[in-house]
C-alpha cells in the first residue's frame, strides 16, 4: 500500500474451509484493492460484544503519535472471530499513513502487520487523474483543509477535495461480488463498479445518476458516500452528500450505460452520511444511516421496498421525503458495521473522544 493511502475496508462474508478470511482494503492513492488473506481466528463466543472506552486515545498511544494524528476512516467486523478492523489514519490528508488495526472481543487493540499477509490486488483503470481540475467536497471535517463554512445558517465543516481522493468511497459485497463505488475520469463521473473475486484483472464499471430531492435535479457527478447489500444481495442501497437514498437494482449494473436509481428518501440536506448497515429485530430488517449533521437515523427495510421514485424537488409540505425514519438518541455515532443480524459496532464520539461500542438490537 502506499504511504499517501487513504483506507476503505470491509471483509469478504464467508471464510474458505481452512478458516481463511479476506480483508478488502481499498488504497485511494493507488486506486487499487488489495485483498489480504487472514490466518483462521477462533470463533466469538455466543453474545459476545467488541467495547473499548477512549478508542482515540489507546488507538493513538498504540501507533506512537498525538491524539489528534489517529483518525478513523472505517471499520469491518470478522465474519468469525467478531473482531473489528479499524483502517486508521496516521496524520491527516494526502500525507497520512495508512494502518489496520485489530480491536478483539477481548478490548484488545493491535497493529495487523499487513506486509506479512499472503495478497492479490486489483487495480482501477477509471481512476480521475492527479492533474483533473474538478473537486468534490467533503463535510466530515477529517480533512486539514477543512473550513468552517456558514450556509443558510448552519455551520459546516467545508473542505473542497481533488477529484482524485474520492476514486474510492466505499465498498460493499452484493450477488457474490465486490461493489466499489467513487468518482471516475468520465464526464458522469459517479461509479458503482463490479468487481468479481478472486481478481481475474476485469471489472463492469457502471455510470450512476440519482434525483436528488434537496437539490431539485438529476445528478451524475456525485459519488456515493454509503452503501450496502440491500435484499439479499439483489440491490445496493447507497446514500450521498445531503442527504438521498437511493436504490440500485444489481442486474441492471453491468455497464451497459447510464443506470438511473431509484431515489427513496431525502434524509437532510447539508450532511453527508458516515454508514449504512442493516439489522434485525423482532422479525423485521431495519437500517441505520450514521451522519454528520442528523441524528442516527433507523429506517424500515420493507419501507424502501415499497417506496416509489421520488422525482419532484423537496417541498415544505414534506411530500418529497419518503420512507419514514426514527431518530434515535445515540449521538455522536459515526462508523458502523454489522456485528451480526441482531447488533452494530459503533465508533461513537463523545467530547473530543471516540468509543468502540456494541449497540444491541433491543436499543436500537
Amino acid at each position: 500500500m502506499s504511504a499517501t493511502a487513504t483506507l476503505t475496508v470491509l471483509f469478504a462474508p464467508d471464510v474458505r474451509a481452512d478458516g481463511t478470511a479476506v480483508l478488502f482494503a481499498a488504497d485511494v492513492a493507488r486506486a487499487t484493492i488489495y485483498a489480504f488473506e487472514l490466518p483462521a481466528e477462533a470463533a466469538a463466543a455466543a453474545g459476545a460484544e467488541v467495547h473499548v472506552e477512549q478508542l482515540g486515545t489507546k488507538v493513538a498511544s498504540l501507533l506512537g503519535v498525538e491524539r489528534a494524528d489517529a483518525v478513523i476512516r472505517g471499520i469491518a467486523v470478522h465474519p468469525v472471530s467478531h473482531a473489528v478492523y479499524l483502517s486508521v489514519a496516521r496524520g491527516r490528508g494526502a500525507e497520512a499513513g495508512p494502518v489496520i488495526v485489530r480491536a478483539g472481543t477481548d478490548g484488545e487493540l493491535g497493529v495487523v502487520e499487513v506486509d506479512d499477509l499472503p495478497v492479490t490486488s486489483f487495480e482501477l483503470d477509471d481512476a480521475p487523474s492527479t492533474d483533473d481540475e474538478r473537486m468534490d467536497v467533503w463535510l466530515d471535517g477529517i480533512d486539514p483543509a477543512t473550513q468552517q463554512r456558514e450556509i443558510h445558517g448552519v455551520t459546516l465543516s467545508f473542505a473542497q477535495i481533488p477529484a482524485a481522493r474520492s476514486t474510492i468511497t466505499g465498498l460493499a459485497w452484493a450477488d457474490g461480488t465486490l461493489f466499489v463505488a467513487g468518482l471516475s475520469n468520465e464526464e458522469f463521473s459517479s461509479r458503482l463498479r463490479r468487481i468479481a473475486y478472486p481478481f481475474d484483472g476485469s471489472a463492469t464499471e457502471t455510470s450512476v445518476e440519482i434525483f436528488h430531492v434537496d437539490h431539485g435535479k438529476y445528478e451524475t457527478q456525485s459519488p456515493i458516500r454509503a452503501l450496502t447489500s440491500f435484499d439479499g444481495g439483489a440491490g445496493i442501497l447507497a446514500s450521498y452528500t445531503c442527504t438521498p437514498l437511493v436504490h440500485f437494482s444489481v442486474d441492471e449494473l453491468r455497464g451497459e450505460g447510464l443506470v438511473r436509481g431509484r431515489t427513496v428518501a431525502e434524509l437532510g440536506p447539508m450532511n453527508q452520511p458516515f454508514s449504512l448497515v442493516s439489522y434485525d429485530r423482532d422479525g423485521e430488517e431495519f437500517l441505520l444511516v450514521s451522519n454528520t449533521r442528523h441524528p442516527l437515523l433507523k429506517i424500515p427495510a420493507a419501507a424502501v421496498r415499497s417506496q416509489g421514485a421520488l422525482t419532484d424537488p423537496l417541498s415544505e409540505d414534506h411530500q418529497s421525503r419518503g420512507v419514514p425514519r426514527e431518530e434515535l438518541d445515540h449521538p455522536g455515532v459515526t462508523w458502523m458495521a454489522s456485528l451480526d443480524r441482531d447488533s452494530v459496532v459503533v465508533v461513537q464520539k463523545d467530547d473530543d473522544e471516540t468509543h468502540l461500542r456494541t449497540l444491541r438490537a433491543g436499543v436500537l
